[in-house]
C-alpha cells in the first residue's frame, strides 16, 4: 500500500419510513436495486445550505414517492470505502430519522432504484443488505413499538 492517500469525508441522509398498514401491523418501506440484488433505506447527500432534516425529508420524498413527517431521529452510522477513480479513502456519516408517510405512492419512485416496496418489519430486517443499517431499523421498530403501548 503506497501513502497515505487523501481521506474524504462524506454525510447524508434519510429515515426508516412507516405506516400503519392494518391496526396494530405497521409496514416499512425499502429501495431495491436488481442489478445489485440490494435492499436498503432511503437516504442521500445534503444539497448546499441544507441542514440534515431537509437532506433526510427530500431525499425520502425523491427516491421512494412518499411524502413523510419526521418523528425523531435515530442517530447516525458511519462506514468507511474506497474511491479509487480518486486515490481516496472516504469515511461516510449517515444520519436517520424515523418517518411516518402521510402521503405520495412508492410507484412515484425516482429512477436511482428498480423498485420501492412496503414491507412487514420482520422481512425488511432480512431483506436489508447492510448489518448497519438493519441496527437503524431496529431503532425504529422499537421506537413505533413505545408509540403503540403509549397511545401515541
Amino acid at each position: 500500500m503506497s501513502g497515505a492517500g487523501k481521506v474524504e469525508r462524506h454525510v447524508s441522509a434519510g429515515g426508516v419510513v412507516y405506516r400503519e398498514a392494518t391496526p396494530g401491523r405497521v409496514e416499512v418501506a425499502l429501495c431495491g436495486r436488481a442489478a445489485a440484488a440490494t435492499w436498503s433505506l432511503p437516504k442521500g447527500t445534503p444539497d448546499p445550505g441544507e441542514r440534515v432534516e431537509q437532506t433526510a425529508l427530500r431525499e425520502v420524498r425523491e427516491e421512494t414517492g412518499l411524502a413523510v413527517e419526521i418523528e425523531q431521529p435515530l442517530g447516525h452510522i458511519e462506514y468507511w470505502f474506497q474511491a479509487p477513480e480518486r486515490g481516496a479513502r472516504c469515511h461516510k456519516r449517515v444520519y436517520f430519522f424515523l418517518m411516518r408517510a402521510v402521503g405520495g405512492s412508492v410507484a412515484d419512485h425516482d429512477d436511482e432504484f428498480d423498485a420501492v416496496e412496503w414491507f412487514a418489519p420482520e422481512r425488511a430486517a432480512a431483506l436489508l443488505t447492510y448489518p448497519n443499517e438493519a441496527e437503524v431499523l431496529n431503532r425504529a421498530l422499537a421506537a413505533v413499538s413505545a408509540y403503540d403501548r403509549a397511545g401515541a
